[in-house]
């Protein structure tokens, strides 16, 4: 017995290797009312086949609600290795990939997505993402805003098929790529998000420091931070905590005139 996404899809797969199965459909919409029948099946000795459309059960596919009950019961479950699109764009994203954190797709409302990010924003480990067709842009344009420009990302979109594309670069420059030409948001995507790197002071961007001098001539200090940082896409409290640095470093300096 096979439970499958969609029937229609496994069928064809099935009459392709003439494989004679019963097919049943298992979903999102009907998974945790059927779980308990498959179960009985399954304690009655049967075998069932659990399988997708695309890609792997149970990451962003069914299969959460029946494994676990599988599990719960004491049924065994055995894996089998297939695509995933979560680390097929990950092996080719030329990421760290030692360590990194699955998010699945971002929320659908600007706010929700926004705050997903900035719960994120100095999480270390490389960052992946599922996206839509028409939330493309938009999620882009949150990156940019939370992340700052710099941020680097790739966008691995169809992959494995005709029209497979992987490119990377500053989340302000993808932006800009992507917009560029309607065909670069269609298809199936994964977002790969390089994870925070703690910026020392000698990591500041001289730009950065340049910007901040001369702010400081016009502006309160944490003033001036936030705006050179908005302007060249770093963190905030790294310009200010070396704004502050340099100020302690030129009253001791002073200091030291004097008593000289």
């Amino acid at each position: 017995m096979i439970a499958a996404e969609d029937t229609r899809h496994t069928g064809l797969l099935l009459q392709h290797f003439a494989i004679n199965a019963r097919l049943f459909a298992l979903h999102d919409h009907n998974e945790q009312q059927k779980a308990d029948q498959l179960l009985a099946k399954l304690q009655e000795g049967q075998s069932i086949a659990l399988v997708s459309d695309a890609g792997t059960p149970l990451i962003n596919d069914p299969g959460y609600h029946l494994v676990r009950r599988c599990r719960e019961a004491g049924i065994r479950v055995v894996p089998l290795p297939g695509a995933c699109a979560a680390i097929t764009a990950l092996s080719a994203a030329g990421l760290a990939s030692d360590r990194f954190c699955y998010e699945g797709f971002l929320p659908a409302k600007t706010k929700g997505r926004k705050d997903t990010l900035q719960a994120l924003i100095e999480e270390p480990r490389t960052l992946i993402f599922y996206e839509s067709t028409h939330r493309l842009l938009e999620s882009l344009q949150d990156m940019v805003t939370v992340l700052g420009p710099q941020r680097y990302v790739v966008l691995a979109r169809e992959l494995t098929k005709t029209w497979e594309s992987i490119h990377g670069a500053p989340v302000g420059e993808l932006l800009a790529w992507v917009k560029e030409e309607e065909t670069r948001r269609r298809g199936e995507m994964v977002l790969i998000v390089e994870g925070h790197k703690v910026q020392s002071d000698d990591a500041l961007p001289a730009d950065a420091l340049r910007t901040l001098a001369l702010l400081q001539k016009e502006l309160p200090l944490k003033k001036a931070a936030a705006l050179a940082a908005e302007i060249h896409g770093v963190k905030k409290n790294a310009l200010y905590k070396y704004a502050l640095e340099q100020q302690q470093g030129d009253v001791e300096t002073e200091e030291d005139d004097i008593q000289q």
